[in-house]
């Protein structure tokens, strides 16, 4: 609306401007139209006056007849002839002039200029004066009043114009931006509701969004709706990952405190009946056992069992808080050379195999860590597959990456179980039995490990085959890969080089 008044104000003082020289222009032009008519000439006399213009109706050398609005002077020096005015109206009168008035007009400069005058009673002229080839001055000037008016009705009509243009221009901006502002009603309302909702805890579900007519990347509230449903889709995955991260931490504090329970029961009990005990009982097959000996043992075993827990777990959680490993070079092959001659004294009903290139393969970690990922991965194969099930290790270059694989032929894992695999105490034996002595922790480990290297963990499973693929990064002056030679049977051991 300022706006609106501004520029019609210019408009109008522009308007008022022009119009005013222009219209000052044609009274100028029309005093010349009068200087230029003939007219009678002067008689000293003063007979071919008849009296003075007034009387005789002529204006003798100022063209036929009296003008409205006109004003004349006729004088010799100070010596005035004739003088007098028709003022501006509608029923035009000669008047003679006052004596201000005619002292005003003698001082008008005789050059011939035409300028602007005040004259008393009248009001403003525009008047000429020159002399003759009779020394006689003589002034002419016609009113200004039909310009004031005209001035005055124009700044009225553009006062009024501007006044319409105003309530009219009120009422359209007030609608348009009304209805402009409609979508961006609707996104201020899916933001309160959505500041509304209880997101500190718990499960939420964020499935307001801006309805998607107000999400038109061609508008500015388009663009605002669009950005606010970007900030809610993240905004609602981050809830979701705070919600599968509380679900996990709640998961990990019960199946820890379900893993450490068993072996502090078993040490507890063995220390109670330790304390108990003081004398030696009789043994199976005859032979006397010494019962509290036998309870350290056990109270060992546990504790053993239970500190390879512990330390696992302190494991992930250093992996989770970030802290660095070596960054060493580490021989791949000599690696899994070590941890398949391992497992294969642990599992002797297993068949074990290598698949691997002629050249070294190196990778750039921890030694220590990454033989507990190949230890983790046969371990899980031998422990979860039956007697009989042929493992294969395998190495191979890819470019800047060593691939390790670990593939049995077992029976596979549950396609719901893919997914959470690598999760922590995530086993497929529901019951969580402990005939495999399996915490749930070796995958994780695993993966856990090969993130911090840098690389990555991945499971293809099917009945019948299942593959783990590990990727770790090669030193940087590292060559292409090298082609596997064919296998080689070597019974419970095959080495392919």
């Amino acid at each position: 609306m300022a706006l609106i008044v501004v520029v019609c104000a210019v408009l109008g003082v522009t308007t008022e401007i022009f119009l005013s020289r222009y219209l000052v222009a044609q009274v100028d032009q029309q005093l010349k139209v009068w200087d230029d008519k003939p007219g009678n000439p002067y008689d000293h006399a003063g007979t071919s006056w008849g009296g003075g213009r007034c009387a005789s109706g002529q204006l003798p050398g100022r063209g036929p007849g009296l003008q409205r609005g006109s004003v004349w002077l006729t004088a010799e020096g100070s010596e005035i002839y004739d003088s007098g005015a028709v003022p501006y109206g509608e029923n035009p009168t000669c008047v003679e002039l006052t004596s201000t008035a005619q002292t005003e007009l003698l001082a008008v400069p005789t050059d011939g200029v035409i300028r602007t005058v005040s004259i008393d009673g009248l009001g403003d002229y525009r008047v000429r004066a020159d002399v003759d080839d009779f020394g006689v001055t003589r002034l002419a000037g016609q009113s200004l009043d039909p310009v004031h008016a005209s001035l005055v009705r124009l700044g009225v009509i553009m006062a009024a114009v501007t006044g319409v243009a105003l309530l009219i221009g009120a009422g359209v901006v007030v609608l348009i931006v009304r209805r402009a502002l409609r979508p961006l009603d609707r996104v201020a309302a899916t933001a309160h509701q959505v500041s509304s909702m209880p997101l500190a805890s718990g499960d939420v579900d964020l499935a307001v969004r801006v309805p998607e007519q107000d999400t038109d990347p061609r508008t500015e509230v388009g663009q605002v709706g669009a950005a606010l449903n970007q900030m809610l889709g993240h905004v609602s995955g981050a809830l979701v990952a705070r919600q599968e991260s509380e679900t996990r931490v709640r998961q990990f504090v019960a199946d820890a405190s379900h893993e450490l329970r068993t072996p502090l029961a078993s040490i507890r009990g063995y220390a109670e009946l330790a304390r108990r005990e003081g004398q030696r009982t009789p043994g199976r097959d005859g032979d006397d056992e010494d019962v509290t000996a036998h309870a350290l043992r056990r109270v060992e075993s546990e504790s053993a069992r239970m500190t390879t827990l512990v330390e696992d777990l302190l494991l992930l959680a250093r992996l989770d808080s970030g802290r660095p490993l070596s960054r060493d070079e580490v021989d791949l092959t000599m690696l899994v050379l070590d941890a398949v001659s391992d497992a294969r004294v642990a599992g002797r009903d297993h068949h074990w195999q290598l698949d691997l290139p002629e050249e070294p393969v190196t990778a750039v970690g921890d030694a220590h860590r990454l033989h507990q990922v190949v230890a983790n991965l046969l371990a899980n194969a031998r422990a979860h597959t039956p007697a009989g099930t042929r493992v294969e290790t395998g190495l191979r270059v890819d470019g800047a990456w060593a691939i390790l694989t670990v593939t049995d032929s077992g029976p596979g894992i549950p396609a719901d179980l893919q997914p959470e695999i690598f999760n922590r105490f995530v086993r497929g034996d529901s019951s969580r039995s402990r005939a495999a002595g399996s915490t749930g922790l070796g995958l994780a480990i695993v993966d856990a490990v090969t993130s911090a290297h840098g690389g990555s963990v991945q499971v293809r499973s099917r009945p019948g085959r299942t593959t783990f693929v590990v990727r770790l990064p090669r030193p940087a002056d590292e060559g292409a890969a090298s082609t596997a030679a064919p296998i080689v049977d070597a019974g419970p051991a095959t080495v392919r080089r």
